[in-house]
């Protein structure tokens, strides 16, 4: 079964969106930050609106009071704008870093929600580059890049309007212009936009490339692939510096061509005044100096709005990867009214199953029906690919089957709440895993709030307690990333104490001593031999000495049941399980 992905979000749906989930529980500060951005727009216009009288007045009328009262007038402008300036900057950071903080927390949330089936086909590079970068550009676009805007747009249309109001016939002339401007910023907005999206693209790419990386290191230094690994990085980081340079390059080209254009308005500007000067006409030097200052000022706007353009089209690809990745809906989820499954007795019943990974491929397993009855202990056996780890899969719902249903107690498990389902259930798998964090919250990580004597207790029936005491930190050792610090057998006995203290009806065993030697195979299989016992459990093994004693043996190959039996039943049938018997020397043993 896979996750439906949803249709791609138009940039008008886009918007919306994140202005509901984001933005408008922020509205207050939000508005707050575009009030300030107003008014550093009109303090802007006021600053060069002053600029025609303190020319007119100080340097051609020289009027006395002039000089007092006009570089006063400016300095408190200058004051004021500086205060809401501030007021800005703080607002949308605050803003911006909680609007992070949401899409962070909502994208792992995803992540540790979603189906495997999912989680199979996408590599968790792709979803930490989510996290880390498109994040950030989403945060950038709804926050600083909309206020900013707002701003600088403000501040074009205060140009204008001081332009048309020391001389209309010169305003139109400059306001000719503007198409040329706008086919400049839509030009270089689609240059951007598409280096924005293969910038994104190639970020996931490096995040998976260096996580494998990692993650296959011995497998990477027994084989001296060192120069492959950086080879196929460098590959990746070559691509994304590519679309990289690209966007910049865009972002370089657009501001000397708009200042190109702006100058040669400029000229156009002095030509004119000039030839109205010579025919005794004109503007003062004040009004020429406002005007002047007002079309700079309009022109650094407009080049700011060009830059933000990018802001948006990377913050827009972002938007759309992150709700992408948000909006996919697993199949494995709790029906209206699902109830909560009450303390089970521990009988699993398997009716006529059928899977396939993806729906629609090919069957992985096909009509499969056994029961296990309570504090039963099952075992499937088998070769490798035909399907055990899958019924096994089915049973906390890690999938949901094609066909038939899976019960326990009678019940349906699509029909109880999941986290009352796998609260019934323990699992212990081939390679344990542990977090980064002390023994003692490994242990409890199911039970965060047992008691230290409980975690001990754990840890002995588990045959832990003796080499945790050992440790430097004892309980508080801190494992590890994966739990490094700690052997394989070590490991192993910490999962089988966390399965001890977590109590449940429910066993699972995938492989559970496969990879372990001979010394802690034995420890663990004594500490999984108590924690089997009066609990119902389902194990899978390769190695059959360790499924022997085994109520009831199911062997599966390519997805069905072939045969069913015990261990010595098995061997006299002469079949698939007497052969994988007699290739680990155990037919002999049972005819001993």
């Amino acid at each position: 079964m896979s996750e439906s992905a949803p249709p791609e979000l138009s940039a008008r749906a886009l918007t919306a969106r994140v202005a509901r989930i984001y933005m408008a529980p922020r509205w207050k500060g939000w508005l707050t930050a575009m009030l300030a951005a107003v008014a550093v727009a009109a303090l802007n216009f006021a600053l060069v609106r002053i600029l025609k009288p303190a020319t007119d007045d100080l340097l051609v009328r020289h009027r006395p009071n002039a000089v007092v009262w006009i570089p006063l007038e400016i300095a408190g402008f200058a004051l004021l704008r500086a205060i809401f300036q501030v007021i800005q900057s703080t607002l949308i950071n605050r803003i911006g870093n909680g609007v992070v903080a949401d899409i962070q927390l909502q994208l792992f949330g995803k992540l540790v929600r979603a189906d495997l089936a999912h989680l199979r086909t996408q590599h968790s590079g792709a979803y930490v580059s989510s996290v880390l970068y498109d994040a950030g550009l989403t945060r950038e676009a709804a926050t600083s890049g909309v206020i900013n805007y707002t701003q600088n747009l403000l501040t074009v249309v205060a140009g204008l309007v001081l332009m048309f109001k020391v001389d209309w016939t010169l305003a139109l002339i400059v306001l000719a212009g503007a198409p040329v401007a706008s086919w400049i910023m839509q030009r270089f907005s689609r240059r951007t936009t598409k280096a924005a999206k293969g910038a994104m693209t190639e970020t996931s790419a490096l995040s998976t490339a260096i996580m494998e990386s990692l993650d296959g290191i011995r497998v990477v230094k027994i084989e001296n692939r060192e120069a492959f690994e950086e080879g196929r990085v460098e590959e990746v980081i070559r691509r994304r510096e590519k679309h990289l340079v690209k966007g910049s390059n865009a972002k370089a080209f657009a501001t000397p061509a708009t200042e190109l254009f702006t100058t040669l308005i400029l000229a156009a500007v002095i030509a004119y005044v000039g030839f109205r000067a010579a025919q005794g006409g004109g503007m003062t030097a004040g009004g020429f100096t406002q005007f002047l200052v007002a079309m700079m000022m309009a022109s650094q706007s407009l080049r700011q709005l060009a830059n933000l353009q990018t802001v948006f089209a990377e913050g827009m690809s972002a938007a759309r990867r992150l709700f992408l990745a948000l909006d996919v809906e697993p199949e494995v989820r709790e029906p209206p009214g699902a109830q909560a499954l009450p303390r089970v007795r521990g009988e699993i019943a398997f009716e006529r199953i059928g899977f396939s990974y993806g729906g629609d491929g090919p069957p992985t397993l096909s009509d499969i029906q056994f029961q296990v009855r309570p504090g039963e202990t099952v075992a499937l056996v088998g070769p490798s690919g035909g399907g055990k780890t899958t019924i096994l899969n089915l049973i906390p719902r890690f999938y949901d089957p094609s066909a038939g249903r899976v019960t326990i107690d009678g019940q349906d498990l699509r029909q109880v709440t999941l986290a009352s389902l796998r609260d019934q259930i323990a699992l212990v798998t081939q390679e344990p895993f542990l977090f980064d964090d002390t023994i003692r919250a490994n242990i409890a990580y199911a039970r965060p709030g047992a008691s230290a004597g409980e975690i001990e207790r754990a840890a002995q029936a588990a045959a832990a307690h003796e080499f945790i005491l050992e440790l430097p930190s004892g309980y508080d050792t801190v494992v590890g990333e994966a739990g490094a610090r700690l052997s394989g057998g070590q490991r192993q006995r910490i999962a089988i104490a966390r399965a001890f203290l977590k109590d449940a009806p429910i066993l699972l065993l995938d492989e559970a001593t496969s990879a372990l030697d001979t010394e802690s195979e034995a420890q663990v299989q004594a500490a999984l031999k108590r924690l089997m016992a009066g609990r119902t459990t389902i194990l899978i093994a390769h190695r059959l000495s360790t499924v022997r004693g085994a109520d009831r043996i199911y062997v599966i190959d390519r997805g069905r049941i072939v045969e069913i039996g015990d261990h010595a039943s098995l061997i006299r049938k002469r079949g698939l399980y007497a052969r994988l018997a007699k290739s680990q020397d155990l037919e002999a043993e049972t005819a001993a």
